[in-house]
């Protein structure tokens, strides 16, 4: 959403983020992922169970236009946080829960985090499937689809907003991890089980291929997609094998999606006899989809990405120059600018004046513990 322009305010706790220790960091608090997951943010402490807190909470709701939280339901009644009694007090408030799962479901209320999310949602073993062994997918899948899901959830809500008149226009939207990650994994898992009776078992047998991976060549890997049945007679035809050309198992995608497992295997044996330069050549010129192989290192040099300004340095005078990835969308031809990371507590005092918290109110927060505002820092400048 900061990506996208919103100003969007991070309620900490007093002890922070659990995620600004996590990795490595050139500044206690400011750990790689925390930075990865929190950019263009401007970070609030307030401890929540005092009531002092609580009403600083009440001024910053007046100014908002959505109230974000990923926390169980049966907490925040106690921190006067409970969806009915906050929409009563800003009825034109989008209030997003992003929850493990709906609240009316046998598993509502329950902890949930990205693993075991993968588990329940299929993930796990949708890769025993294919490897042979259940495990998760190497990343944090659940999460972010998540997080996908109520940014977008949250923009149309917001449209919708707009046509209410003033006073009823508030909404609530929830966003349960679980559903979000059956939808997403179901949209072409469902398969068979579209149909009553069933035409087919769950799983897309395409995807589910354990040879469905790079294809090793003679030199390293490549990554090569023949899909349409003019690419797999062209490709066919170019590495002079026009019996498989013809071959009533791959003329058409209904036949080769029934024998995938021998098409990948055909394929993987021809494409190990050359470089991966041949390939790369070879597909091009019959405008097959291809492409190399990239670590996760490499990124940052692909040209591609070089060329289009995708990622963004930022100087910071404590920590240096940090890399980011920039947002993938593009509006009238600019990228959104990044937006630095906030340092815990870094916008407390400069938010709540803004939202009517007196100084003095302030200040007697921060006694109490009530609120927390870091040390100033200069600001971030962008590198060329």
């Amino acid at each position: 959403m900061a990506d996208l322009g919103a100003e969007v305010i991070k309620v900490e706790a007093p002890d922070g983020d659990s995620t600004r220790q996590t990795g490595p960091a050139a500044e206690d608090g400011m750990a790689a992922i925390f930075l990865g997951v929190n950019r263009g943010k401007r970070s609030v402490v307030l401890d929540l169970k005092q009531p002092t807190a609580q009403a600083a909470m009440e001024r910053l709701l007046a100014t908002a236009d959505v109230l974000m939280h990923s926390m169980r339901p049966q907490k925040l009644a106690a921190l006067r946080l409970a969806p009915d009694d906050v929409m009563s007090r800003h009825p034109d408030l989008v209030y997003a829960s992003l929850l493990g799962f709906a609240e009316d479901g046998p598993y509502g209320g329950k902890p949930a985090y990205d693993d075991i999310i993968q588990g329940l949602s299929g993930n796990a073993a949708l890769m025993a499937e294919q490897t042979g062994s259940a495990r998760y997918f190497p990343t944090i899948a659940a999460d972010k689809t998540c997080a996908l899901v109520a940014a977008l959830s949250i923009c149309a809500a917001l449209a919708g907003r707009a046509q209410r008149p003033r006073g009823q226009r508030g909404m609530r939207v929830e966003v349960p991890m679980f559903e979000s990650m059956v939808a997403f994994n179901l949209v072409e898992h469902l398969y068979g089980l579209h149909f009553d009776p069933p035409r087919g078992s769950a799983g897309y047998p395409r995807v589910l291929a354990p040879l469905r991976r790079p294809y090793r060549t003679a030199d390293g890997h490549v990554c090569m997609m023949p899909y349409t049945d003019s690419h797999w007679r062209s490709f066919f035809l170019a590495v002079q094998r026009p019996d498989l050309a013809s071959d009533a198992r791959f003329t058409d995608i209904a036949a080769r999606t029934r024998h995938i497992e021998t098409l990948y295997e055909i394929t993987g044996e021809i494409v190990g006899c050359h470089t991966t330069a041949h390939w790369l050549s070879l597909c091009e010129s019959l405008q097959i989809p291809v492409a190399r192989v990239n670590r996760l290192s490499e990124l940052p040099a692909d040209p591609h990405l070089a060329a289009t300004g995708f990622f963004a340095a930022l100087h910071d005078p404590a920590m240096g120059t940090l890399r980011f990835p920039g947002a993938p969308v593009r509006f009238d031809g600019e990228r959104p600018p990044v937006g630095m990371p906030p340092r815990l507590g870094e916008h407390t005092a400069m938010v709540l004046a803004d939202a009517g918290v007196s100084h003095a109110e302030l200040e007697s927060m921060l006694d109490t513990g009530a609120a927390f505002c870091a040390a100033r820092h200069d600001p971030p400048k962008e590198t060329p």
